[in-house]
Order: structure tokens, then sequence, then C-alpha cells
């Protein structure tokens, strides 16, 4: 009993400690500090959201989709994005099918086979870095591996525009977000609970069983989040394309009666990042509504596959659950 009774009064003691405990001034000062910062952060996104739809409502009232359908041309009143949209989408795929495939496995590998050595934990403070490098870097990169290298020496892409083609943009913009994909799908593997490996492993299930069955499938809803991360990413780049050959141009031609080999490896290409950046460097006044339009459908483009994905996380999460 008086055990007991020692119990009730130690943890009435911890209860009144905690509650009574009084915050210091410091504490006060950080965290209203904070919560201004915030409140700032907020303010001056919705403020700069409105700016910018304010300035692309005349070019939507007055053209419609067409802005959207009309290709590039020198003329304000005639430009459009259709070219740089297909060709971000085009980079986009190219993204998807080499880092999302690469990212996951070398993650897997990383966190389900190496050992933990001094190898391993080298190669992952790199890829940390990795994530960190300008993307100018990469842009660097990517002219010298991939355009005169890869499609200019090994492929023999030559002519008007050489090896500057959607396929060394797309190789350019994979590697960029590459060591993000890897992060990402470490830090998702790693917050599935050891015991489900436990358990699969106990029942008979080889390792790469455990991985695709149970452990890929737990981890899919945060892997797709870090996906849409890496998504979000090179949709936006320009610095490293502009490198890797995609066009600074208001106006050119790709051939209509093109294949898709011929689209992807021997015509020139743009994306809607590098057009905002050519309408916002013109001096008529015409492209400031141009640029602002332009920036609000790259904005709805990144949301619509934002909220995509947050769907297709939530069904998964669902589904595991």
């Amino acid at each position: 009993m008086s055990a007991h009774a020692e119990a009730l009064s130690a943890t009435e003691l911890v209860r009144q400690s905690i509650e009574g405990r009084r915050l210091s001034p410091v504490d006060t000062l950080v965290a209203f500090t904070l919560l201004f910062t915030l409140l700032s952060s907020v303010v001056i996104l919705i403020t700069l959201l409105a700016d910018t739809i304010a300035a692309a409502m005349p070019v939507f009232q007055s053209r419609g989709l067409s802005f959207v359908t009309d290709s590039l041309s020198p003329a304000a009143e005639e430009a459009g994005i259709w070219q740089g949209i297909m060709g971000s989408l085009a980079l986009i795929g190219f993204v998807i099918v080499v880092a999302f495939p690469l990212g996951v496995a070398a993650a897997v590998y990383l966190e389900e086979y190496a050992s933990d050595n001094r190898v391993t934990r080298f190669i992952g403070a790199n890829i940390r870095n990795l994530a960190g490098v300008p993307s100018i870097v990469y842009g660097i990169l990517g002219l010298f591996l991939f355009v005169e290298i890869f499609m200019g020496g090994v492929f023999g892409a030559e002519g008007g525009i050489g090896g500057r083609n959607v396929i060394a943009g797309g190789l350019t913009l994979a590697v960029l977000v590459l060591p993000i994909m890897i992060i990402t799908t470490a830090e998702a593997l790693r917050a599935v609970p050891r015991g489900l490996r436990d358990a699969s492993l106990a029942v008979g299930a080889t390792r790469w069983e455990t991985i695709r069955h149970h452990i890929l499938p737990v981890a899919f809803p945060a892997i797709l989040t870090g996906s849409v991360l890496t998504i979000a990413r090179a949709f936006g780049e320009s610095a490293a394309l502009l490198l890797a050959g995609a066009q600074l141009s208001l106006y050119f031609s790709v051939a209509n009666d093109a294949s898709f080999v011929d689209l992807v490896s021997n015509q020139p290409y743009t994306a809607l990042p590098i057009i905002i950046y050519n309408f916002a460097r013109q001096p008529q006044a015409g492209f400031v509504s141009l640029t602002a339009a332009a920036i609000v459908v790259l904005l709805v483009m990144l949301l619509t596959v934002n909220a995509a994905a947050v769907l297709a996380r939530d069904r998964f999460e669902r589904r595991y659950r």
C-alpha cells in the first residue's frame, strides 16, 4: 500500500512540475519569431500569386485557351506555349523512366542489401551532397556527357541541332533529380517497421520476396510523395536545360511528319520554364502579361500533378492500413 502511495505521489509531483513550468522569455521570443516568419511567408506568397494571376487575366480573357495551344511567335499577340508544354512533358517522361527505377533500385540496395560500413556511409554522404549541387553544374555535366559524347559521339546526332535534343535534356534532368529520388526512397524504406521484415523472413520468404511483397507496398505512398518532389523539381528547371540544348528562341519549327524517334533525337525542343524566362527578357510590354500567364499554366500543371499524387497516396495508404 505504501509503495502504491509513493508511486502516486511521484506521479503527481511530475505532473505538477510539468504543468507548472514557466516558459522562459527566450522560448516565447523564439515562438513569436517563428510564427511571424510563417505568417510573413504566407502573406508574401499570396501577394505574389495574386499579382501574377491579375497580370495573367487579360491574356486568358482575350485569347482563352488559344494561348495554351498556339506555337511560339515573335509577336506577343500570337505567341503561345504549346511547344513548351509538349517539351516539358517529354522531358518529364524521360525523368520518370530513368530516375524512378534507378532511384528506387539504388535505395533498396543501400537499405536492404548493403552492409553498414565505411563504403556505404561514404556513398550515402555523397548522395546527400549531390542533392544540394546547383543545377547549373548538372547542366555542364549534361552538355559534356549527354550532348557532346552520348548523343554527338556515340549516336552521331549531327546536323542543325547536333546532340541538343530531348534525350540529352531528359537524361540531364534525370541525373539532376536522381539523388533526391534515392534519398526520399531510402527514408521511406527506413520508416517500414523492422518487425515486418522479421515476420516475413521467419515464415520462409526470401529477402527479395520480403522486399517485393511487403516492404515496397508499405513504403510506396512515401515513395510516391518523393517522386512528386522530383517531378516538381525537374518541371521547374531552366538553367540545366539551357546548357543541355533547349531552344532559347521565340520561333523554331518542328517537322509535322516526324516520327517519335525523330522528335526526340533530331528535332529542336524547348520547355515551359525556358519559355517563361524568354518571355520575361523581351522588351515589348505585351510579353509581361504572357510571362504571367505562362507562370499560371506552370503552377496549374504542378498543382494537378501534386493533387493526383496525393489521391494515389491516400488510396495506397487505405489499402495497406
